[in-house]
Parts: structure tokens; C-alpha cells; sequence
């Protein structure tokens, strides 16, 4: 990853990293708030966001955040239906939405039910250049997306080794891979990278060894699909447990 403008916070356990990234997320969405009124939120799926979702529909956040004025989005998807217990909208649902007094119009997930990929990526991409509506040659602004690391490196639904890392032209893209279980739907790294900011969140022992070289130069590091998430005119935040960051150089942990 270039050893551009990013903050990286080194938290005791899972509990701690969801509290410290609740208390994060809630002041800069309610700084978001004073002037806009709307304010975009992309989630993540896995573990780590969930017990972080659970934070953020509890007391003091839940009464802090503007939920009126948030917006909900997703930067991936399995393409299940809601109710299936893969499904990233349907963790979310569980955890957050159905616990906090936010609009029904204020959330917007990927249909991961359409049995097309493809055409559910264009129809979320549709949907998006409606909500944003930027110039045609322009890429959408996230106030704040949320990000995870798997321990190959991927995030989002962005793999090593597949074609949709080189994607510069469409914001949605399906991707179905014989690596998958399932098919996919992922935002790609321009949309990402055009974010005001972006949290990673990674947590356990496992996401130790991608994370070792997190300033590194050197091609294994580049390989990695979460090193290529660098917000051109954005702020990059790590949020890591020490069993995650246990392998980080003492450089890196800045």
C-alpha cells in the first residue's frame, strides 16, 4: 500500500474495536449531519461489522445518529435472498436496521435474490446514479464506507486474481468465480476510492499475515486486493484488534 495519509488504531479485542469504531462513526456522521441532508453510509458484511452494527442500535449511539437523514447502502453482496443467513443485507437487518427509527426509503440493498448477477449489478449501479447523480464522467462520494480484509487479502467482494480489480468504468459488478460458493455483487475500487472516508475493520489472528506489510512496497503486498483502497481525496482509517496487527511492523502501527 503507498504510504499515503491513512491512521491506523490498535484496539484490545473485538469489543473494544466496536466500541472504539462506534464512537468514530458516530462523530463524524453527526458532523456529516450539521450540513447535509443526506448523509450516505456504505456497510460491510462478516463478524467484525455485525458485533459493530449491534453498537450502533444501542444506547448512547442509537440516540445520537440522525437516522432521518442517513442513507444505507452495501458494498457487496452474496446473491441470496435476504432471509438467507449469508446474506450481508439480511445481518445488517438483523443487527441495526430492524433496532433503530430509520425510514424504510433510507435503506438501499443490493438485490442478491435477482438470479442474474449481472443484471442485478446494473440495476444497483442504476439506482446508485440515481441517488448521487454526478456528472456522467464522475464517480459517486461516500460520506463513509465500511470495509473488511479477509485473510487472503480480498475486500468487498474484490478477490485476488479476478478480473473485476482492473474495472474502472462500471461502479457495480457481478462476479462469479469457480473460487466462490456463490456468486457475488461488489461496488469496485474506484467507487471506493472516490469515499470522503473509509473504515477497515479487521479482527483475529487469521488477518494477521496480510496485514504484516500494511505500508509495504513489495508485490506480495500490492497483490493484496484491500491495499488497493486509496481515497484520492479521502481519509483512510484502520481499525484492528491486537491479534490482527500482532505481525505489523512497528512502523506500520502508527
Amino acid at each position: 500500500m503507498d504510504r499515503q495519509k491513512f491512521n491506523v488504531v490498535i484496539c484490545e479485542d473485538l469489543e473494544d474495536l466496536s466500541l472504539k469504531a462506534s464512537q468514530h462513526i458516530t462523530r463524524y456522521l453527526v458532523q456529516q449531519a450539521e450540513f447535509k441532508p443526506r448523509v450516505s453510509l456504505g456497510l460491510s458484511g462478516g463478524s467484525t461489522p455485525e458485533k459493530l452494527y449491534q453498537y450502533l442500535s444501542r444506547d448512547p449511539f442509537k440516540n445520537e445518529i440522525p437516522w432521518n437523514r442517513l442513507h444505507l447502502f452495501w458494498g457487496d453482496e452474496r446473491c441470496v435472498p435476504p432471509d438467507d443467513p449469508r446474506s450481508n443485507f439480511g445481518m445488517a437487518r438483523d443487527s441495526l436496521i430492524s433496532k433503530i427509527p430509520i425510514p424504510p426509503e433510507n435503506f438501499h440493498p443490493i438485490a442478491g435474490e435477482e438470479p442474474d448477477p449481472h443484471y442485478a449489478a446494473h440495476q444497483y449501479e442504476t439506482h446508485l446514479r440515481h441517488f448521487f447523480d454526478p456528472p456522467p464522467w464522475d464517480w459517486p462520494r461516500f460520506d463513509l464506507m465500511l470495509l473488511g480484509i479477509g485473510s487472503d487479502g480480498h475486500t468487498a467482494s474484490l478477490f485476488p486474481g479476478e478480473g473485476v480489480l482492473e474495472e474502472n468504468k462500471r461502479w457495480v459488478c457481478g462476479v462469479n468465480s469457480e473460487k466462490l460458493e456463490i456468486p457475488r455483487l461488489t461496488l469496485t475500487f474506484p467507487v471506493f476510492n472516490h469515499a470522503s472516508q473509509i473504515l477497515f475493520l479487521a479482527a483475529g489472528m487469521e488477518k494477521a499475515p496480510v496485514l504484516k506489510n500494511l505500508t509495504s512496497h513489495s508485490s506480495g503486498s500490492s497483490a493484496l486486493p484491500y491495499t488497493r483502497v486509496q481515497p484520492s481525496q479521502g481519509q483512510l482509517f484502520f481499525f484492528l484488534d491486537k491479534a490482527s496487527a500482532s505481525q505489523m511492523t512497528h512502523s506500520s502501527k502508527r
